[in-house]
């Protein structure tokens, strides 16, 4: 499908629910727990704390749902790619078991919960499957369902799939489940305010003091908590190092309508090719994802999303694309999130971030497990995510992850004083990073022919920003901060906004 085609990025899940404005409103001076992420990890955080009596406080830097968990493909399952037989291997039968309870309890739990609160977020129950179309593959995939099924998990291998693929197996997980994620999550948001909490939109934080007693600064004034919990996805602090600890990547998504549905989710476990269905209002549309890259690469997004609607279109049978958008997922050093405490020394700070593509069930299971941490309850998953863990292998990754961030450092530094720095050449929609005098400048002419010109280091810890063709913005290509054409931040962990120049 060519480029021309598609429309503008818009996710579909914010396209089809508009919510309230929780913008206005002056915030509290002091409450027990503050929570920094509108998303799903934070409202559900929120929520549970909520529910146990503790005043909470929700500050969300855009809308409700705006960030990570409104661009996503919102699978709910506890079938992540192929999970279990490295897991295993990697942390033993009691880990793998321990995950998987875990993220099906997750998927439980907002089966639960919304028919209790009356929330319509279009759940429905479905099979999820991983499957090869390599034969070298099938014996990987055997070994992933016997371990997910010795896990505890309703997993078993199957010969093929209900899809236009030639699949020669596959790994399938019974009733798992898709949802509305948008829909969700503004039905927490009423919920908590049901409850007392307040949860306010356009409360950029900027920064976190954590002694004497914890104080959260933000761009609509400070609030003092009892406890602090970071849900932004990409942690906002640098404390704790996470920056170093998480491998930031986008993955794109295109939705159509289309004749049929097939029946289950659908993952490719060697290209990464996933198909679910939805029902928008009496239209069925396929939502189709892939072609994954690194955050804030020298890629042109734009074909990658012409090849996405190309496979949807052959294989899914989308011949127009309505919605397309982007997923942002971050991997952790061993694939499995870190939750809790957010350095050793912290006492009343919290954290939750590193979902990889499983934000949904992973985000929830992470809130749950907060809500029993801060309420002083046992938890048994507690010693799987402790941010804190480490083991010999995680240092090969911490190597890898932090040689990709020091070539970018210093590469893409070579790069733009190499580059034509004579922005006045550049045509309509075209876009330059170049040095200018002592300073590095990324510029951008619109398709109105004017010119913007935006200091071109990420203001997080100074990488320079590349420029993505599909979103029209600058991302980071070491820690994943993502900035508008005008400079302001789309994500984090950068907190300020990129400078005039």
């Amino acid at each position: 499908m060519e480029k021309s085609l598609l429309p503008t990025p818009l996710s579909l899940w914010m396209d089809s629910t508009a919510g309230p404005d929780r913008g206005g409103g002056a915030l509290p001076g002091e409450v027990d727990v503050v929570v920094i992420g509108a998303g799903i990890a934070g409202l559900t955080t929120a929520y549970a704390l909520a529910r146990d009596g503790r005043t909470v406080l929700v500050l969300e830097a855009g809308p409700v749902g705006g960030g990570v968990s409104g661009h996503t493909t919102a699978k709910l399952t506890a079938q992540h790619a192929e999970k279990y037989a490295s897991l295993r291997e990697r942390k033993g039968p009691e880990a793998a078991a321990q995950y998987g309870q875990d993220q099906s309890a997750a998927v439980d739990w907002i089966a639960r919960t919304s028919e209790e609160l009356g929330i319509d977020c279009a759940f429905v129950r479905t099979d999820s499957y991983v499957y090869t179309t390599e034969d070298e593959r099938v014996s990987d995939l055997r070994a992933e369902a016997a371990a997910a099924a010795d896990a505890g998990l309703p997993a078993e291998f199957v010969d093929g799939v209900d899809l236009d693929v030639p699949a020669v197996g596959a790994v399938r997980f019974a009733g798992q489940a898709r949802f509305h994620p948008r829909r969700w999550l503004l039905g927490l948001a009423s919920a908590i305010e049901k409850l007392g909490g307040q949860v306010a939109e356009n409360a950029r934080v900027m920064r976190v003091d954590e002694r004497p007693v914890p104080v959260v600064h933000t761009e609509r004034g400070k609030v003092r908590a009892g406890e602090v919990v970071i849900a932004t996805h990409y942690p906002l602090l640098d404390r704790g190092v996470y920056f170093a600890r998480l491998d930031p990547v986008r993955d794109l998504v295109v939705a159509g309508p289309v004749a049929r549905s097939h029946d289950g989710m659908f993952l490719d476990g060697d290209t990464h090719h996933s198909v679910r269905y939805h029902d928008n209002g009496g239209e069925l549309l396929a939502i189709v994802g892939g072609e994954h890259y690194r955050t804030g690469e020298e890629v042109d997004v734009e074909a990658r999303y012409a090849r996405l609607a190309e496979w949807a279109a052959r294989h899914v049978g989308v011949t127009r694309v309505t919605h397309r958008w982007s997923a942002h997922d971050l991997s952790t050093l061993d694939s499995v999130p870190y939750v809790g405490r957010y350095h050793p020394l912290s006492r009343h700070l919290w954290v939750a971030t590193g979902f990889g593509q499983w934000g949904m069930s992973g985000g929830t299971a992470a809130g749950l497990l907060l809500a029993d941490l801060i309420g002083g309850r046992e938890n048994p998953g507690a010693w799987l995510y402790d941010p804190e863990r480490f083991d010999l292998r995680s240092s090969a990754s911490l190597a890898r992850n932090n040689f990709t961030v020091a070539k970018h450092y210093v590469g893409d530094h070579v790069r733009a004083v190499g580059a034509d720095s004579e922005f006045a050449t550049l045509g309509l929609g075209e876009a330059r990073v170049a040095t200018s005098g002592a300073s590095v400048v990324a510029a951008y002419r619109d398709e109105q022919g004017v010119l913007h010109r935006r200091g071109g280091h990420c203001t997080h810890l100074g990488c320079v920003v590349a420029f993505n063709n599909a979103e029209k913005t600058w991302d980071c290509p070491c820690h994943g901060s993502r900035f508008g054409i005008d400079g302001t931040v789309i994500q984090g962990p950068a907190t300020r906004p990129l400078p005039e120049a």
